[in-house]
This record gives structure tokens, C-alpha cells and sequence, in this order.
């Protein structure tokens, strides 16, 4: 079965989620399925994964998963023994999600200006400029194309994207102080080899938010609070739940593949001749 784990969620047809438990050792490759049970229901889960013999289920030093409160169940009661480790992209993507937030609420307040300006011009029987920008964006089109600017690092922008995320934290500090919390996450991740500095550095972030004025952070700070001693243990390792990311990918390919499942049955046997 392998000494580390992954296990996650994916849909197989019109969204009906399965949960998927793969063997990190296989790569993909035959020997990937450990389980793939119907549902997600952590009481339905728990009782086909202890089918498993426990000393088989005992050797498991590793299981990585994300934030779910059922997968941390599943985890704990499946296997014992293993080290909980929670997948930091579910973290940072936490983060993102609350940079997004503030972009897409300042996105309607501008689309509602325009609006009440184009009335008032129609009323008083004049024609409506729309602001531009020197890239040529309208304020409407700076605050809807920054969506991916803003799930990257600047060192992966290019030289337009740089230019729109100057015009754009120009006229939203706010959108730039919630992109460089972000940011910040996320450098935590990738400079920390020890626990206790990420620890001290996540302590340090934490009070930065405190500053802020962003309840979307607070609620990812208390989020990452509740489940900090799982994600701290991604620096022991440094293990993700990539490779179970992965392989939900692969299996959606092979559905797309089959353009698409109609005998539910007989495609997950396919699956389990393949990879299990």
C-alpha cells in the first residue's frame, strides 16, 4: 500500500464526488488506487478503508490531505500512526481567495459608478466618456483582467501585467495590501526549511492581519490557526497533495477521453484494472 498517502475528493459525472485514496510511491502509475469510495460522507469512508487490514493500515507514516474536517476523520481513525500533513496549496489558495474577494467588491462598485454616470449623461443629454487607463483598460476592464495577475508572483508577470498591476495598486492600495499578505504567505512556503522559523514567520503574519482592516483575512489567519500543528508538518518533509491533485486530473482526462461516464460501474472497474 505504500508508507505515504494522499487522499481527496474528485467528481466523476455531473458532479457526484468520490473520495480517492492513492499510494504516493506508484507515481501515477499502476498502483496508484489504494480505494475510491462513493461519497465523501466520513462515516461511510472510514468503514470501507478499515476493511484494509490494520497492519497493513499501521505501516502508513504519512497521509497528506486538505483542510476538510472529514478527511482529517477519515485520517485519524484510518490510520493512527501516520503524520497528518495538511496540503499547502489549499492553504495559499485560502489566501488568494481573499485577495479575489476585495477585487471582485471593488469590481461592482465600479460597475455601479459607471452605471449611475451613464444615466445622469443619458439625462442630461450628453455623451459618456469612459475613463481609460494609459494600458487601455477602463476601470471596469483593470479590475476584471487583475483577476490572474493576482494568483501570481511578480516575478512571473509580464511586462503588460506589470504595467496593469502598477495602474491597479495605484488606484486600490487596498487590493495591494491584501495582494502582499498574500505574497507573503506564500514566501513562508517557499524560503522556510525549519518548523519553528515557519513558525515564528506565520506568528509575524499573523499579526500583520491583525493590523489590517481585511476580515477575509482574519477568517483564513483563524482558519490556518485551528489546523496549524497539520500544517506546520508540510515542513518536516515538504510534502503536498499534488500527486493526488494529479491524479484526479488524469482521471478526468480519461473521462473526457470516454467523452464522458455513462455506466458508473463499469468505468470505475476500468480505473482499478489501470491504476490499482
Amino acid at each position: 500500500m505504500g508508507k505515504r498517502l494522499s487522499i481527496d475528493e474528485v467528481a466523476l459525472s455531473q458532479g457526484e464526488l468520490y473520495t480517492v485514496l492513492t499510494n504516493k510511491k506508484a507515481k501515477g502509475r499502476a498502483g496508484s488506487i489504494v480505494a475510491i469510495i462513493a461519497g465523501t460522507k466520513s462515516a461511510d469512508v472510514i468503514k470501507y478503508i478499515q476493511k484494509i487490514p490494520e497492519s497493513k493500515r499501521r505501516k502508513v507514516e504519512e497521509i497528506t490531505l486538505d483542510m476538510a474536517g472529514s478527511m482529517k476523520l477519515i485520517a485519524s481513525s484510518c490510520f493512527p500512526r501516520a503524520t497528518r500533513v495538511i496540503d499547502r496549496f489549499h492553504v495559499q489558495q485560502l489566501a488568494t481567495e481573499a485577495v479575489q474577494q476585495i477585487r471582485i467588491k471593488f469590481r461592482w462598485q465600479a460597475i455601479d459608478q459607471e452605471n449611475e454616470a451613464i444615466n445622469i449623461a443619458k439625462k442630461n443629454q450628453l455623451n459618456y466618456q469612459t475613463e481609460v487607463f494609459s494600458n487601455g483598460d477602463s476601470r471596469k476592464q483593470l479590475l476584471a483582467r487583475s483577476r490572474f495577475i493576482l494568483f501570481k508572483s511578480p516575478e512571473n508577470w509580464t511586462k503588460s501585467q506589470r504595467t496593469r498591476a502598477h495602474i491597479l495598486f495605484n488606484e486600490y492600495p487596498k487590493i495591494k495590501q491584501a495582494y502582499e499578505l498574500s505574497n507573503q504567505l506564500r514566501s513562508i512556503y517557499n524560503s522556510c526549511k525549519d518548523k519553528r522559523i515557519a513558525m515564528t514567520k506565520l506568528a509575524q503574519w499573523y499579526n500583520k492581519i491583525e493590523q489590517s482592516e481585511f476580515k477575509s483575512f482574519r477568517i483564513v489567519m483563524n482558519t490556518i490557526s485551528l489546523n496549524y500543528r497539520e500544517i506546520l508538518n508540510y515542513f518536516d518533509n515538504r510534502s503536498t497533495n499534488a500527486s493526488a491533485e494529479s491524479f484526479n486530473a488524469k482521471i478526468k482526462a480519461f473521462r473526457a477521453q470516454l467523452r464522458g461516464v455513462r455506466n458508473k460501474e463499469f468505468f470505475l472497474f476500468r480505473l482499478t484494472q489501470i491504476y490499482a
